[in-house]
């Protein structure tokens, strides 16, 4: 398995990516391909053991930073990690691309490297969330933020796709994000959404709110991409300020509060862990004809890992090819 990984992109980069990718190739046997600055690359790469014959590097003198509009640096910096990446990908050198670079580019460089699936019209990132009952993907997270009511049954179905080939959901239920349960909820766009799904051939169970999303109320939860960005973002917000705040209160408890929380520290440890971002390493972008997976910009050293174990595992599920055969289908 060869990943094609951008080293440049991100709040950390090059260290975290560099230190990422080493750190799934000693534990994943995978070849890394590291894509970026090369001289700075190899002057860190001095600083790690690691099996050489499985990392190499490949050339690209450009960045497109985070700031930077995503088109129009797409088309300027040839020559930048993202843009070399996908046209590596394109190109077959290796299986899959994982960037935690400027998402907007990212997918601009996708759609226009390796185009689109065939019945999709846009793509769209799925993250995979922690609920109460069992993960679920929401899909779109910040891909698409004015899509039409089509664009959200493909979702929709590639959801369906991917809950069934990588999280072994045998019939995943879809629910449609909205601020009620009941069909007449929304606006005209949502309540049209809502039409289409209920005469497809998804498991559609209908609106969900946003606290259900929590509670497990569905597999795949869809919303447009404006919606999805919010709601990843407020989640991630949460969980940082409920952690700190549960920290600063331990700091101000008795000896007795203090002991409690020192006995109930595995049970906290296992939550972290599940409701950890870096745990699931990064975002597919669906719909693309190609294996790409977006990290979070903060990703560090473990989420870069668990990114690239996520594109390798995107590719040896033949993710691609079951949403193309459910797609067909319809």
């Amino acid at each position: 398995m060869r990943i094609g990984l951008d080293a440049m992109g991100g709040d950390k980069a090059p260290e975290s990516t560099i230190a990422g990718a080493i750190a799934a190739v000693k534990k994943y046997g995978y070849h890394v391909t590291l894509i970026g600055r090369e001289s700075q690359i190899r002057t860190i790469l001095q600083k790690f053991k690691y099996p050489v014959q499985k990392i190499d590097v490949v050339d690209a003198s450009e960045i497109i930073e985070m700031h930077e509009p995503a088109a129009l640096s797409v088309r300027k910096k040839r020559d930048s990690s993202i843009v070399r990446g996908m046209e590596l990908l394109k190109e077959g050198v290796f299986d899959a691309f994982v960037s935690a670079g400027n998402t907007g580019a990212v997918v601009c460089a996708a759609t226009l490297s390796l185009r689109l699936l065939p019945g999709v019209d846009r793509p769209g990132i799925a993250v995979i969330l922690p609920t109460l009952d069992k993960p679920c993907m929401v899909i779109d997270v910040g891909a698409n933020i004015d899509p039409k009511p089509l664009h959200l049954l493909q979702y929709g179905i590639m959801g369906d796709a991917y809950s069934k080939h990588i999280l072994s959901k045998k019939n995943p239920t879809v629910g449609l994000l909205n601020i009620g349960e009941e069909s007449t909820k929304g606006t005209d766009f949502t309540k049209e959404t809502h039409m289409m799904l209920s005469e497809s051939k998804l498991n559609f169970i209908g609106n969900i709110e946003p606290k259900e999303v929590y509670e497990g109320g569905a597999d795949v939860v869809l919303c447009d991409g404006f919606v999805g960005n919010v709601l990843l973002k407020v989640t991630e917000g949460f969980a940082d300020a409920a952690s700190k705040l549960l920290r600063r209160e331990l700091k101000r408890s008795n000896i007795v509060t203090k002991i409690g929380a020192f006995l109930t520290l595995p049970a906290f440890n296992v939550m972290k862990k599940k409701i950890d971002a870096a745990e699931y390493g990064g975002a597919p972008l669906m719909g693309v004809d190609g294996s790409v997976i977006i990290a979070h910009g903060a990703s560090d050293e473990k989420a870069i890992k668990n990114a690239v174990r996520a594109a390798a595992e995107n590719v040896e599920h033949k993710v691609n090819a079951h949403v193309v055969e459910e797609l067909q289908s319809y």
